[in-house]
C-alpha cells in the first residue's frame, strides 16, 4: 500500500495468519487493526474500503494492520461464521500489539468481528478509536458496543446500501443511542466516495476521546 508496508505472518488459533503492516512516518500513536468483509463473498485484506481505512490511520500516525481471516489467502483454517475470526483478531493483537494504544476497525462482516473482539478487549486494553463501516447488522447478531466506547466510535453507513439496509443498522444502533453517520446516495462498497470515507475517518482520528 505504501513504501512502509511489511508482509508478516503470525500464529493464529487455526494456523498461520497472513498480515500486512503499514507504518506511518515517525513514532506511531498506536496500532490499528482493520478487518475485511465476508470471506465467502470475496472479502480479503486488499478490499478497497479496508485499504482506505488503513490509509486514514497511517496518515494520522497509526500503525495499520490488515490481515486475512482463516481460510483466506495464505491464512490457514476454514471460515467459522465470525466466531473463529474474532479469535483470529485477538491472536493478532496479542502477537503484534500486546501493549500500547489500540484502535479497531471493520468493514461489513469485519465490523461484526470487530464488535465481538471489542467485548474482550475493552476492559483489558486502551482502545482509543473504533471505526465500523457498513456494519452487517442485517446478517449477523452484532453485539452492542460498550456504552463507554461510543464517544470513541465512528459508525458509517451508505444511505442506499443494498447489502446491509440502513434500516437494519439504525435498528441495531437505536437501543444503544449510538450515532450513525449516513452518506446520502452511497451503496455498500462506497464506489466513487472512498475519498469522502477516508476524510471522515481522518476527522474522527483527529478528535480527542
Amino acid at each position: 500500500m505504501n513504501i512502509h508496508t511489511k508482509k508478516l505472518e503470525v500464529a493464529g488459533p487455526a494456523g498461520r495468519l497472513q498480515v500486512q503492516q503499514d507504518q506511518p512516518e515517525g513514532t506511531p500513536r498506536g496500532t490499528a487493526v482493520i478487518c475485511h468483509p465476508h470471506p465467502l463473498f470475496g472479502g480479503t485484506m486488499d478490499n478497497k474500503v479496508v485499504q482506505t481505512i488503513a490509509r486514514a490511520f497511517v496518515l494520522c500516525g497509526w500503525t495499520a494492520l490488515r490481515f486475512n481471516f482463516r481460510g483466506v489467502g495464505t491464512s490457514e483454517g476454514a471460515h467459522d461464521e465470525g466466531r473463529g475470526e474474532a479469535q483470529d483478531l485477538l491472536a493478532l493483537v496479542a502477537a503484534l500489539a500486546p501493549t500500547g494504544p489500540l484502535a479497531l476497525a471493520g468493514f461489513s462482516f469485519g465490523s461484526f468481528v470487530t464488535a465481538q473482539a471489542l467485548q474482550a478487549l475493552w476492559t483489558a486494553r486502551d482502545v482509543q478509536r473504533i471505526v465500523l463501516v457498513g456494519t452487517a447488522a442485517s446478517r449477523f447478531q452484532v453485539p452492542p458496543l460498550p456504552p463507554e466506547s461510543h464517544d470513541r466510535t465512528l459508525l458509517v453507513h451508505g444511505e442506499v446500501d443494498d447489502t446491509v439496509p440502513l434500516a437494519a443498522v439504525l435498528d441495531w444502533a437505536r437501543p444503544q443511542f449510538l450515532p450513525v453517520t449516513v452518506i446520502p446516495g452511497v451503496e455498500h462498497f462506497f464506489h466513487g466516495q472512498l475519498p469522502l470515507l477516508k476524510s471522515l475517518v481522518v476527522r474522527h482520528l483527529g478528535t480527542q476521546g
